[in-house]
């Protein structure tokens, strides 16, 4: 990396502290030419990791803030580069004057995730590390933050990388006995092949498994909200929001298209969709959505079936809750309007399909009951599945298919060793799950692939 790169690394907005960081070959001299410090000599001559306080000043060396200054060497930085990072007061006029005399000095703009991709390539970080860095920066679920750090510190590359190694245990010893066959190695044989492709594919099988958890906890759970018009759907959405999100009149009918929000409750990252009231209806408009709301039965992973609790069910209620039932998914049933509450109605065990997980009275407008139904979304999405191992789920459609591609070379393994092919025909199949594996951390990672990666991360990360 021949050029040094500047950026401001918090958020645009007034603030207690802005932060600018630098990182390359002359970030030590850059910072020099726009700060000095109260006391001692500059920040080129100090040593790493410690705070200097001093004067910041713009392009024409005119003062602009007293604030903190820190640098860190190559090797031992974050990019694996000289490093410097100024701690001023939170000021977008100060800290654009401060990025503007950067640049004079001779650093240019870091692009989106820039710091972060030269770590990778820097190796101070693999592939997963790096993506767990952007995961936690927009996790929004305590499950979420607690599985991006786990994969921070490593703990998906440790899995990734015990699995590689076996295999390459595999193919070393397959290529030590047929380069040199005069030395004492112990003989390759198939029952050793055999044994080693199955622990890869029990493995690979393992880790393919958690794409499900942990996607949904990247891009959080599908929730549909559904019911006949009118039942409370909209209003109860707006109520898990926490804000007014979708449009309510006593109007039935009123929502005609599915409507999808995140939000994390009961600890979960959930994405809520509100649907159009389910009924037989001759509006081309409304029939479309009432459509859109089975699509979003389908693919929903939680639905709340929402009936009017001010009201006696109706057929258009029955309905709606044997489709909630049918779908094979966990429900709940919402009964909506506890403020208004009128006859009631149970779930019967004469009724097909499955039973839901709980039956919630609530009151969207008032808020009573909205606690008994978080509690009821926990229970059914438990945190502690899988904290024994935070971090070594998939979380991502990139790493789940280079699992993928993984597993099946293992899988073409065994069967060509099954059919009597020879070894090394099956090791040709073992690398290939080796490469793939490979993609998955970033050991033969494309450029292309490394770009769309850097692409969501915030500039100045």
């Amino acid at each position: 990396m021949p050029d040094t790169i500047a950026a401001i690394a918090t958020c645009p907005a007034p603030s207690a502290i802005g932060i600018l960081r630098l990182s390359g070959p002359e970030a030590m001299g850059v910072v020099d030419r726009v700060f000095v410090p109260f006391r001692g000599g500059p920040m080129g001559e100090r040593p790493d990791r410690t705070l200097i306080y001093g004067v910041l000043h713009d392009r024409e060396g005119v003062p602009i803030d007293h604030c903190l200054a820190t640098v860190s060497r190559a090797p031992h930085s974050y990019t694996g580069e000289d490093t410097a990072e100024l701690q001023c007061h939170g000021s977008p006029a100060v800290l654009t004057l401060a990025l503007e005399a950067l640049f004079h000095a001779g650093a240019r703009q870091a692009q989106a995730g820039e710091f972060t991709r030269r770590a990778f390539l820097n190796g101070r970080l693999d592939l997963t590390r790096a993506e767990a860095v952007a995961d936690l920066i927009h996790a929004e679920s305590p499950a979420a933050v607690r599985h991006a750090v786990g994969r921070l510190g490593g703990a998906l590359e440790r899995a990734v990388e015990g699995i590689y190694q076996e295999l390459a245990d595999l193919c070393a010893h397959f290529h030590a006995v047929l380069d040199y066959p005069d030395e004492d190695i112990e003989p390759f044989e198939a029952r050793e092949l055999a044994q080693g492709l199955g622990r890869a594919a029990a493995e690979l099988d393992a880790l393919a498994a958690t794409y499900r958890r942990g996607r949904l906890l990247d891009e959080g759970a599908p929730c549909a909200i559904v019911g006949r018009p009118n039942a409370g759907k909209s209003t109860l959405f707006n109520a898990l929001l926490g804000y007014e999100r979708a449009i309510v009149t006593p109007v039935p009918g009123t929502t005609r298209d599915t409507v999808e929000e995140r939000s994390s409750f009961g600890g979960v990252l959930l994405r809520f969709i509100d649907t159009a009231g389910l009924r037989e209806t001759d509006d081309e408009a409304e029939r479309l959505g009432v459509e859109r709301s089975r699509a979003a039965i389908e693919r929903a992973e939680l639905i709340l079936a929402v009936t009017d609790g001010s009201e006696t069910p109706s057929r258009e209620d029955e309905e709606a809750l044997g489709m909630a039932a049918a779908s094979g998914k966990p429900w709940i049933w919402v009964v909506s309007k506890r403020d208004l509450m009128g006859p009631g109605a149970s779930w019967s065990a004469d009724r097909a399909g499955r039973a839901p997980a709980a039956v919630v009275s609530l009151s969207a407008k008032t808020g009573e009951g909205l606690e008994e139904l978080e509690r009821t979304v926990a229970a059914l999405f438990p945190q502690d599945a899988g904290e024994a191992q935070a971090g070594t789920m998939l979380t991502n459609a990139r790493q789940a298919e280079a699992a993928q591609r993984a597993r099946q070379a293992v899988e073409r393994g065994a069967q060509a060793l099954a059919a009597g092919f020879s070894p090394d025909a099956v090791v040709a199949d073992v690398e290939q799950a080796m490469s793939a594996l490979g993609e998955l951390t970033g050991r033969t990672v494309r450029e292309d692939v490394t770009a769309r990666i850097f692409q969501r991360f915030c500039v100045g990360k």
